[in-house]
């Protein structure tokens, strides 16, 4: 029997103790006296977001298959335990076997989103090991990044010893093989991650020094040692039919925010939007074999209990086996009640059939994703959507019986003007029209349309990373417009508008685009109170606001300041495949309102095909 972390007393007192006791049915334990590696992986959110993240699940079933090494996990402790274990000196503790994350060999962290920074800092203090990378011994576990956030992780670079530049299922192997040889031959900490250098996709951030100009721009960005190369290129998989995938994924004992199996149809995306971060940094397209998908889902349905399953892709509808695995699914599964998610769909007649088929019309919505209420607007961005593909889209589901559609655009978009900015709203009540246009007897009750809006950030290596972001009145302010115009249209007790947090949004834009300098300002945050910045209810606005006010440094430096495409970006020793050279010209393309066809139609020469050899498909029509 094991003995829990916490007190029984302790998980009485907080919320959601399931969280936090581990023994879930498909969780890994090992005899630890039996394994060489062991290793803890830390999303750094709660619990029921962690347990929904495909990628963690993936390598934690990677990792366990290795006889050598037992990988737990770890969740951000909620504030209520956060609070508990501080008085009562409670550390960090891996879920399967409730001790100490600070014993493991390896601290794995994915960083998907920029606001987990700070939680990033709790997990570090709570479990007794130093913030800063240099400050840590060879008793302290070696820190590994991971995720999204790492195609620019300087902002957060001092507080990891190393980082993992692209997919997780290509050189981890290596790494774990050559820290087990240098402990064998009595090498130290700081001998492994000289080693580590060598590995492809390892960046070793104590080994770069960067130089600033007078005005704060970056002068130089150079290695310290000879070991350390001057890029470091992504890792990708090119064969993702061969690649790890867990059969047995852990399921939670609480529900989590896709209480679901996922199953990963394909990487990459062919669209091409200027906007998109993940569109770049995963390019080329690769696809899965629908046998192995069908096999995969029997197996993960049999594995897991769940009566639910996700096909998840950056585009679904681009998966050119699409209809096979869908009606596969829907033939085979009809018995057991199993209800097919299908996120990312571009809403046309075969998604709706199939929404119509594994969906409650009368409780469901479609959602459509126009990003931009003017078709000037969505050209600058290369949405490669039309206002009659949606208003066509939109008809054909309101035909079938769907009266409730969620609309989601950005605001602060390179280029803006108030026409587009109006455009929103134009769009919904077109839509309503289009609902209104069909007779009374044959609709489905009063239509609602939700039109929300996020507040545009530019990211690292997409076209619009040059581009300046709008301040927080700004944002506030086109809010206001897009408001007071939909109460202006005739429909508009069928539309409601929401908008994100323009505060979190500057901030967020302030950590994606940072340096190394920014990172006094997520430790002073961090210091002052900052954590489970994402969650609006627990977002310490005056704890940034000191911060930044006492390390002088400006957020609107990094946000709101437009870039020139010769300055050097904190991220440009990275090499993702996708050339710069690609990304000024659409950044330039964008500001001449002119579109780029998407993969399918004609290869772009973006250069991410130099990386093996994906689906990139030049020359198809």
């Amino acid at each position: 029997m094991r003995k829990l972390a916490l007190p029984e007393e302790v998980l009485l007192q907080i919320e959601q103790p399931a969280r936090y006791i581990g023994n879930e049915f498909n969780s890994v334990v090992k005899d630890k006296e039996k394994v060489a590696l062991r290793g803890a992986f830390l999303f750094p959110d709660v619990y029921e977001i962690g347990m929904s993240h495909l990628g963690i699940q993936i390598l934690y079933d990677m990792f366990n298959k290795r006889e050598d090494m037992w990988c737990e996990r770890v969740y951000s402790p909620w504030p209520d335990l956060d609070r508990v274990m501080r008085e009562q000196s409670i550390p960090l503790f891996g879920l399967e076997s409730q001790e100490p994350v600070k014993n493991e060999d390896f601290l794995f962290i994915t960083l998907q989103y920029e606001m987990c920074y700070t939680n990033v800092l709790q997990a570090l203090d709570l479990a007794g090991i130093p913030l800063h990378a240099v400050e840590r011994t060879d008793e302290d576990p070696i820190v590994i990044g991971g995720g999204p956030c790492t195609y620019n992780p300087e902002p957060i670079a001092p507080f990891f010893d190393l980082f993992y530049i692209g997919e997780g299922e290509v050189v981890y192997d290596k790494l774990f093989d050559t820290y087990l040889e240098n402990k064998k031959n009595g090498g130290t900490r700081q001998d492994f991650l000289k080693k580590a250098c060598w590995i492809p996709g390892i960046y070793v951030p104590q080994f770069y020094e960067v130089t600033y100009h007078e005005d704060g721009t970056i002068a130089a960005f150079t290695p310290s040692i000879p070991e350390a190369p001057e890029k470091i290129k992504k890792q990708l998989v090119m064969d993702m039919t061969e690649a790890t995938y867990p059969e047995k994924p852990v399921v939670p004992f609480i529900k989590a925010t896709q209480d679901r199996v996922v199953l990963e149809i394909q990487r990459g995306c062919i669209r091409g939007c200027r906007f998109c971060q993940a569109g770049m940094v995963y390019r080329p397209t690769r696809e899965r074999d629908v046998e192995k998908l069908k096999e995969l889902a029997t197996h993960m349905l049999r594995n897991t209990g769940h009566d639910e399953i996700s096909l998840s892709s950056l585009s679904s509808s681009d998966y050119s086996h699409l209809p096979e695995l869908v009606n596969y699914l829907i033939d085979s599964c009809p018995e057991k009640g199993v209800n097919i998610s299908l996120p990312s769909l571009r809403i046309d007649a075969f998604s709706l059939d199939v929404m119509s088929k594994v969906q409650d019309i009368k409780k469901s919505s479609l959602t459509f994703a126009p990003e931009a209420g003017s078709q000037r607007m969505r050209n600058v961005i290369n949405k490669g959507l039309t206002e009659e593909v949606i208003l066509d889209g939109a008809g054909k589901a309101f035909e079938g019986g769907w009266n409730k559609v969620k609309l989601y655009f950005m605001l602060g978009l390179p280029t803006e003007t108030e026409d587009d900015i109006k455009g929103i709203a134009h769009l919904a009540e077109k839509i309503a029209e289009r609902y209104y246009e069909i007779p009374k007897d044959q609709r489905n009750g009063k239509c609602q349309i939700t039109a929300s809006s996020s507040f545009f950030i530019p990211k690292p290596f997409t076209p619009f990373q040059w581009a300046p972001m709008n301040t927080e009145r700004e944002f506030l302010d086109k809010a206001a417009i897009v408001k007071a115009e939909v109460r202006a249209q005739l429909n508009q007790k069928s539309i409601r508008y929401i908008y994100h947090e323009a505060d979190i949004s500057l901030l967020e834009g302030f950590l994606a685009r940072g340096d190394r300098k920014c990172a006094e300002v997520i430790e002073k945050a961090y210091r002052k109170g900052a954590i489970f910045d994402a969650w609006s209810e627990y977002f310490r606005k005056d704890a940034w606001e000191e911060a930044f006010a006492e390390t002088g440094i400006d957020v609107s430096f990094y946000a709101c300041r437009k870039r020139s495409t010769d300055e050097i970006l904190p991220w440009d020793f990275l090499d993702i495949g996708v050339t710069k050279k690609f990304l000024i010209r659409e950044w330039e393309r964008a500001q001449q309102e002119t579109v780029t066809p998407n993969c399918k139609m004609q290869c772009s020469g973006c250069g991410a095909k130099s990386f093996g050899g994906g689906v990139c498909y030049e020359n198809q029509n």
